[in-house]
């Protein structure tokens, strides 16, 4: 059997020296607010450790990086983007180390931006195509962190349009989408492919205003492919593995880069290496191949825009 953690107690008393409150408002915390204790004999006692890694997280105003907790301490959080092979790394990471847990929160890329920005994840999942038309990522990451993270390739994916099989309403590119009989379902704001696709809409011959659908958003890219396979839509931006799991008919946009970032001062930590580490393994390309619309040649690499210095400090 495993082990239990071994936790210093401390008793009612103490916590509410600690806080600076009163012995009534620790309990009135422990109900309301998630204090961690436990009760042994009908006597309240708290675990030191845990007590302030809970003041640590309902801090306010504190130094942007204090809110998460550290990845060795067996939990793992990453928060954006939402992909199929992403969700499959998970599991096999969860098989191989049992001892931590990693939990993501499906936010849209800006969403893991913005978490790594106000330290609620150790890991933002993010394919943000900037101004340039060319690069993913970096300009974001800059104008939203104070420093600049380690961008990590999880990999390149395809981009499109996933349609029916067949292709009954014989749509060709993002312009036909403002036609009479086409009706769409589109991913939320803050997602990388719903930036993408108002991209390509802003560079073609009609307005979101004109399309049937335009506002009609499902949170994952499976979602969008099961709205376009029952029928309820002809077409939704997703990426081709969706349209290989569901036998759809796929147009496609463009290849996109899909990153992991990591802030710099957590990157050496353990339980992120060990995720990291996953990408480098074969089981992970074997995954990897079961799917369409997936370049690997540069996952897990460490990754750099062209003005950026290898030797920033």
């Amino acid at each position: 059997m495993e082990a239990l953690p071994q936790y210093k107690f401390i008793t009612t008393k103490e916590v509410a020296d600690l806080l600076k409150v009163n012995e009534k408002m620790v309990y009135a915390l422990v109900s309301d607010k998630g204090l961690p204790a436990t009760k042994i004999t009908g006597k309240w006692l708290f675990p030191r450790r845990l007590v302030e890694e809970w003041l640590e997280l309902n801090m306010i105003n504190g130094p942007v990086q204090a809110a998460v907790m550290s990845s060795e301490t067996g939990r793992l959080l990453l928060a954006g983007s939402d992909d199929p092979l992403f969700q499959q790394t998970l599991t096999l990471f969860h098989r191989k180390f049992s001892e931590t847990v990693a939990f993501f929160a499906n936010v849209g890329s800006m969403g893991g931006l913005k978490s790594l920005r106000r330290g609620l994840c150790h890991i933002g999942v993010c394919h943000l195509l900037q101004d340039d038309n060319q690069e993913y990522n970096f300009d974001f990451a800059e104008q939203e962190l104070e420093r600049t993270p380690v961008f990590i390739n999880f990999s390149r994916r395809e981009q499109g349009l996933l349609v029916q099989r067949g292709n009954p309403k014989n749509i060709q590119n993002v312009a036909d989408l403002g036609r009479n009989d086409i009706i769409m379902v589109n991913r939320p704001l803050g997602t990388g492919t719903r930036l993408l696709l108002d991209y390509e809409i802003a560079g073609s011959d009609i307005s979101a205003a004109q399309i049937k659908g335009y506002t009609r958003e499902v949170s994952r890219h499976i979602d969008a492919g099961l709205e376009v396979l029952s029928g309820r839509c002809d077409a939704a931006p997703a990426i081709r593995a969706v349209a290989g799991m569901l036998d759809l008919d796929f147009i496609s946009l463009r290849w996109e880069r899909f990153d992991l970032l990591v802030s710099r001062e957590r990157f050496f930590e353990r339980g992120i290496q060990n995720f990291l580490g996953i990408l480098q393994e074969k089981r992970f390309m074997e995954l990897a191949g079961g799917y369409l619309g997936y370049d690997i040649s540069q996952s897990g690499k460490m990754i750099f825009p062209d003005n950026l210095k290898r030797n920033e400090p």
